[in-house]
């Protein structure tokens, strides 16, 4: 099976290429990108898709996915812990939703069900159930009490052996990345985001565990002493790190080529700009979410500067932070980050693939066909890609989830 998109402006991943060109997709890879349709379909697509001069790029990665933390932009649920049949109901709408608004592949940050993940990223690679490509995650592991919230659990207890276990676990359960709360969490519990959850000798096993097993750890870590245990641990990406002091900063840096860093200011922003009723009482979070995001607009830039691997992922899935806002990120990462279109649409493709470690986020030649279609231009206007009806085409794995009407097969 080939397709043929011609007349289109290619956002690449790293940057707007000149003028209009033509990209062949046979089977689920990029087979060529071109100056010209003739140039590249000598024999004859199967389907030809008219791009009218409108902007194809790679579909977008979202990072800190939390696709079993209902709420959504298509239903909200105003309580956190659902019904094993409603949380699985929800998991597998969240799924379809960020695919419905262009994100192609997910990261999981963590889930509120043990192995719903796994058999959910089954559902999709079986394609038996629309979403992007998973890598799934189980339980949040935070010990006991620490947050006052019983968002994560802990299996088999504390100590080294403990968590040697709970990687072993993990490893049988077919996660990709296991999520470890490191901090507390100011927005769940005031003035518990500087606590520190584990102890070098667990943080020690963990990642020597998860390297022997061939997974991945992620990682909410918001203080200095987190974001240590965070990078001895190995992390593969760490969430928030609003804190960060210069040790912390200059730790990042040289752990640039392994480790991903994902602020995640989507919730910080939605909270501030959340409208609760009288009885929900979120001035806790709101002060956390100024205080996150003022030390953000200084330390991402920062890191940024630096090399560090800076990715989108606003831990969408709150009532007030839906999922489907995903992209809203982009937007963020320009207004308060002060990164350009372009590089806000990088951190979102070119990196993301790069966390996935798949052949995604990119529009080159052997590369995964995951392509967006896009209404208008997000290198001048990221803004865009928070409407879904701008998205002419999707399209992952080669095989087209939305075609636009003139699609010629």
């Amino acid at each position: 099976m080939t397709t043929l998109i011609r007349d289109v402006r290619i956002f690449d991943g790293e940057s707007l290429l000149p003028g209009t060109r033509a990209v062949l997709v046979e089977g689920n890879r990029i087979a060529a990108v071109g100056e010209s349709a003739e140039a590249l379909d000598a024999s004859g697509a199967d389907t030809v898709i008219e791009g009218a001069g409108r902007t194809l790029m790679p579909g977008m990665v979202e990072s800190h996915a939390h696709l079993t933390w209902g709420s959504s932009v298509e239903k909200i649920y105003h309580q956190f812990i659902l019904p094993d049949d409603e949380l699985k109901v929800a998991a597998w709408r969240n799924a379809r939703v960020l695919l419905d608004h262009g994100f192609t592949s997910a990261y999981s940050a963590g889930a509120l069900g043990d192995g719903i993940e796994v058999d959910l990223a089954k559902a999709i690679a079986a394609g038996e159930t629309p979403g992007p490509r998973l890598i799934p995650s189980t339980l949040e592991r935070s010990p006991e009490g620490a947050e006052g919230v019983e968002t994560g659990d802990v299996f088999n207890g504390r100590g080294a052996q403990a968590i040697r276990q709970f990687v072993a676990y993990c490893k049988a359960q077919g996660v990709g990345s296991l999520k470890l709360v490191v901090s507390g969490e100011d927005a769940l519990k005031p003035g518990s985001a500087g606590d520190v959850l584990y102890t070098d000798e667990e943080m020690e096993a963990a990642g020597a565990a998860a390297k022997d097993a061939g997974l991945w750890i992620a990682t909410h870590a918001y203080y200095p002493k987190a974001i240590d245990l965070a990078l001895k641990a190995g992390a593969r990406i760490i969430y928030h790190a609003s804190y960060a002091d210069e040790a912390a900063a200059d730790a990042m840096v040289a752990a640039r080529d392994t480790t991903f860093y994902a602020p995640s200011p989507g919730v910080s922003i939605a909270a501030l700009e959340a409208s609760p009723p009288p009885h929900i009482d979120m001035s806790h979070m709101k002060a956390s979410a100024a205080e996150r995001m003022e030390r953000e607009a200084k330390l991402v830039p920062a890191l940024k500067a630096r090399g560090v691997r800076i990715l989108i992922g606003g831990d969408y899935g709150f009532p007030f932070n839906p999922n489907g806002r995903n992209a809203r990120d982009l937007q963020i990462f320009v207004d308060h980050f002060g990164y350009t279109p372009a590089e806000a649409l990088t951190a979102a493709t070119k990196l993301g693939g790069e966390l996935m470690d798949l052949p995604v986020g990119l529009v080159r030649a052997g590369w995964l066909a995951d392509l967006l279609l896009v209404e208008g231009d997000p290198t001048g206007n990221v803004a865009i890609l928070q409407d879904k009806a701008n998205l002419a085409m999707i399209m992952k794995d080669g095989s087209l989830y939305k075609a636009p009407a003139e699609a010629l097969a």
